[in-house]
């Protein structure tokens, strides 16, 4: 490994004298593709040497505990326990670094979560779905924007999609997707039984203008009159879009802005997330499985997390992970269940070698 750093290290002087470059600097594209690289190189290089140093100190060490006596030989076997255990963990932190970097690492995140199975329960669980990934987006200081919001009728959400801008929040956000259940007594229970309930969750690299573009006579572009709570445009002007990509068949909807422009704006943002998102699963031959393994069919067999009122208790199911704070966690403290999710994927990428 520390060879393959020697040789980032040489990447990275040419790269911070590329970016150094007047020509560089005034290509925005390049810049920021330079500037991304050596983000990378810089977290790889700066690690190599501190595992480079820290194998130092294990070397020396030893010679020390070869050479002395009494207190000096203990010093020593300490200052060889504290080295050995840094540089097993710059080591496991260095194979991580050189890893393949999944592609959308770098990139923001559009979340779509749908009420699915339990009528208006499950709107409302989706309503608290969203709630607790705004309080985790506070939480990571990571930018929110709601696209596009339904209310149902007791004031949850049929579908609602939002916009995550931040320092990974790919790498997180991705473990949301799939079913989520739900197990608690309904406000429209009346005899006070549990049930059980579900929502979906969608999460969508975001993608630029420059990653995809569409033809615009790919388009079929539909205005009609916004229906629904809203602003004072709402229900007197035709400002609500409806956009349809003829070659895929997908469609998407939006009203929330008073300005038919911005949600023609939001609407094909959410468009090019989606079809960048096949066109990547295209790639790896996984476009029906990869759909099926994020969303299913929204059934409540078919999910990847519970969430249990009367237990207090929230359990994923990918990692057998239980916690009994149900409460903390729909109110934004996620971090146990993230980190565990993030931890999982990297043993087993190291496990597999990519």
């Amino acid at each position: 490994m520390l060879d393959k750093v020697a040789e980032l290290e040489r990447e990275l002087a040419d790269v911070e004298a590329r970016l150094a470059d007047p020509a560089v600097f005034g290509d925005r594209t390049r810049y920021a593709d330079l500037a991304r690289r050596h983000k990378e190189l810089e977290a790889i290089v700066a690690t190599g040497r501190a595992l480079r140093s820290r194998t130092g100190d294990v070397a020396a060490a030893r010679e020390l505990i070869a050479e002395t006596e009494g207190d000096d030989r203990e010093m020593a076997r300490a200052e060889l326990t504290g080295a050995e255990a840094e540089v097993d963990r710059l080591g496991r932190d260095l194979k991580l670094l050189l890893l393949p970097r999944d592609r959308n690492d770098e990139r923001n995140v559009i979340v779509e979560i749908r009420g699915a199975e339990g009528g208006e329960e499950a709107n409302l669980f989706a309503k608290d779905l969203f709630e607790m990934y705004q309080a985790f987006a506070a939480r990571m200081g990571w930018g929110f924007e709601v696209l596009a919001a339904a209310p149902s009728d007791l004031g949850g959400y049929s579908e609602v999609s939002f916009l995550l801008k931040g320092d990974g929040v790919w790498t997180r956000m991705k473990h949301e997707a799939g079913p989520h259940r739900v197990q608690r007594v309904p406000v429209t229970e009346s005899q006070g039984r549990i049930h059980t309930s579900s929502a979906t969750v969608t999460v969508l690299p975001e993608a630029e203008e420059v990653d995809l573009r569409i033809d615009p006579n790919d388009l079929d572009i539909d205005v009609y009159r916004s229906s629904g709570p809203g602003g004072q445009s709402v229900n007197t002007t035709d400002s609500a879009v409806r956009v349809t990509h003829k070659p895929t068949g997908l469609v998407v909807s939006m009203q929330d802005e008073k300005s038919q422009l911005q949600n023609k704006e939001k609407a094909l943002r959410v468009l090019r997330s989606r079809l960048l998102r096949m066109e990547q699963e295209r790639q790896a031959a996984e476009l029906s499985e990869a759909r099926r393994g994020q969303v299913g069919g929204g059934g409540r067999s078919e999910k990847i997390r519970t969430y249990n009122y009367k237990e207090n208790r929230v359990s994923d199911h990918r990692i057998g992970l239980t916690l009994y704070k149900l409460d903390r966690v729909l109110a934004g403290e996620l971090d146990d269940v993230s980190d565990a999710l993030v931890a999982d994927e990297q043993t087993r990428r190291l496990t597999e070698g990519g």
